[in-house]
């Protein structure tokens, strides 16, 4: 007797624990109750919309029923009664007209922490304008699940400004390619703008072309016949035809690639497809180009790209490249080689310029080249990072320490005695040097080119990203320097900005407009300079250089920290 209200407060439990903060009068509720209060709620919801407001029963319950977090607002207000809480709260709708459109757009399935900005102005009923209503009581009596309509209008909001005859008249057109209701319905909400127009005819050649290749897929190649019926699953299928639509595949063109390839979609879940898709997304290579690797490959779907050592010289001889490149690299990237994981491989290749060599190898028949690469076990081991491990281990510090080069390893950063100099002056956690690493990308180092001055001058990745994005503006708009002069000189970004580089620069620059300093010294001799060599130089350039540079131009402040 007591199995069906225990199985109710589960299923309510859920809701209350994903409420960062329930209404106080809801909370004061005893929790023995609240699933009652629920229902009481819902029940007296239902009757108000469909008995006062005229929205048929069926409708009216879904709404009720799918509108948790509005519903227990509205009750909060009221107060609470084991024996009459249904006829408290319909006395209460009588003199509190609600929201409609809230409680309808979280019942559609739409984040309650989201309906307030989709709330339309000035309207509060249906009745003001049942444009929105009506649709979704027109795909709900087609058979689409009611908490599911959310997804069709945070996707293609048009759609519910159609009439209910337009939509059944999309809906229909679909039907005609071969298709019936339930697949119709997963089709609609994984691609929605196949109903953002009239016919299909009349939407373009984009719809067309979609609906031709999965058609291909589902009926010309039995897809179909292998997904059990009902909306999730066909949905689920449909979502992971999407995802190689979304990378850029021509619609009309891989119908065939799918169909031929059909078990990808029906032996692999979506996150496996889309971890193997962000995995190549990091060799910065074309979307396309990685779905059409997964399409016509999907036993790389199998290969273990996360966990395996791998050594990177072991790693480009098992992929072709020449021994005389492969010198050439030891010599250029010392600080790359090494081992390290199979899932930090991209930026490795990034790391020595080699991401689109070693994608475009994979790509032209070269994938099974990836899952067949084995690391021999005393391959590539460095003692020098060994000893260096194990003193980590024993150190005070050991987590936060490993933190810090595991970011190292990701950002491509080998198992190797230089990695170890490094780990030594970065400070912060890992976190934090991946969140400074990231800041410099986004200013426009070029990866390759920011590991080797992380790897000439790590002190680079100290400090906070506001302070590396003022000096790299000052380098480039006011000294007139492309971000390749770092290359040169990195340590520039080393120096205290206001205390060090700008009136240097700012000094040289006016020595020099007025004719007082003919030569012309770089940006590294003028930053870089001790302070005394600095000073003593001056001296040498003009008698009077000296009280002008401390009049107007040198820090005031004490200059004992002329680096950040």
């Amino acid at each position: 007797m007591n199995f069906f209200p225990k199985l109710i407060f589960s299923h309510f439990s859920r809701h209350f624990a994903t409420l960062s903060k329930l209404p106080n009068n809801f909370t004061k509720i005893p929790s023995r109750y609240r699933p009652q209060a629920i229902r009481d709620a819902q029940q007296a919801l239902t009757d108000y919309l469909h008995c006062t407001r005229y929205i048929p029963f069926v409708y009216a319950e879904h709404i009720a029923k799918n509108s948790f977090f509005s519903l227990s607002s509205l009750i909060s207000g009221i107060k609470f009664s084991t024996t009459s809480f249904n006829r408290n709260v319909l006395r209460f709708l009588r003199y509190h007209p609600i929201n409609e459109y809230e409680f309808f757009f979280e019942s559609i399935g739409i984040d309650y922490e989201e309906v307030g900005g989709l709330l339309p102005s000035k309207k509060f009923f249906f009745s003001e304008d049942e444009t929105v209503l009506e649709a979704a009581c027109a795909l709900s009596g087609f058979g689409f699940p009611w908490n599911k309509l959310g997804k069709l209008y945070k996707e293609e909001v048009l759609i519910f400004k159609a009439s209910s005859k337009e939509l059944k008249a999309r809906l229909f057109k679909i039907k005609e390619c071969g298709f019936s209701n339930i697949p119709v319905i997963g089709i609609c909400l994984a691609f929605p703008y196949v109903l953002r127009g009239g016919g299909v005819n009349e939407l373009g050649g984009e719809i067309v072309a979609l609906l031709n290749d999965l058609k291909r897929v589902f009926l010309d190649f039995d897809l179909g016949s292998h997904v059990e019926d009902n909306v999730d699953a066909w949905y689920e299928i449909c979502r992971k035809i999407r995802v190689f639509y979304d990378l850029g595949c021509e619609k009309g063109k891989i119908g065939e690639l799918i169909g031929r390839n059909k078990n990808l979609f029906l032996q692999y879940p979506e996150e496996v497809l889309v971890s193997k898709i962000l995995y190549f997304s990091r060799f910065l290579v074309p979307k396309e180009d990685i779905g059409m690797l997964i399409l016509r490959n999907p036993e790389i779907l199998d290969s273990d790209l996360e966990t395996p050592m791998i050594s990177v010289m072991g790693m480009l001889k098992h992929f072709g490249l020449s021994v005389k490149k492969r010198d050439s690299i030891a010599k250029e990237y010392p600080y790359v080689l090494g081992r390290n994981k199979m899932t930090n491989l991209p930026n490795v290749m990034r790391a020595l310029n080699l991401h689109e060599w070693l994608f475009n190898r994979i790509k032209n028949g070269n994938r099974r080249l990836l899952a067949n690469y084995t690391l021999k076990d005393d391959e590539d081991l460095d003692k020098g990072f060994r000893d260096s491990l194990e003193k980590i281990q024993f150190s005070r510090t050991p987590v936060h320490t490993m933190e810090k080069l595991i970011f190292l390893h990701r950002v491509g950063f080998g198992e190797n005695s230089l990695t170890m100099k490094v780990l030594a002056h970065v400070h912060g956690t890992g976190s934090e040097l991946q969140e400074r690493f990231d800041s410099l990308l986004g200013l426009g180092f070029e990866f390759s080119k920011l590991c080797r001055i992380v790897h000439m001058t790590p002190k680079v990745l100290n400090q906070c990203p506001k302070t590396v994005e003022q000096k790299v503006n000052f380098l480039r708009h006011e000294m007139g320097v492309s971000l390749d002069y770092l290359d040169i000189f990195p340590a520039f970004l080393c120096f205290n900005l206001e205390k060090r580089i700008k009136p240097r620069y700012r000094f040289h620059k006016w020595l020099t407009e007025n004719g007082l300093c003919t030569r012309n010294y770089s940006i590294a001799s003028i930053v870089a300079t001790g302070e005394k060599s600095f000073i003593a130089r001056l001296g040498r350039i003009h008698p009077d250089a000296l009280n002008k540079w401390f009049e107007n131009f040198s820090y005031k402040e004490s200059d004992s920290s002329s680096q950040d």
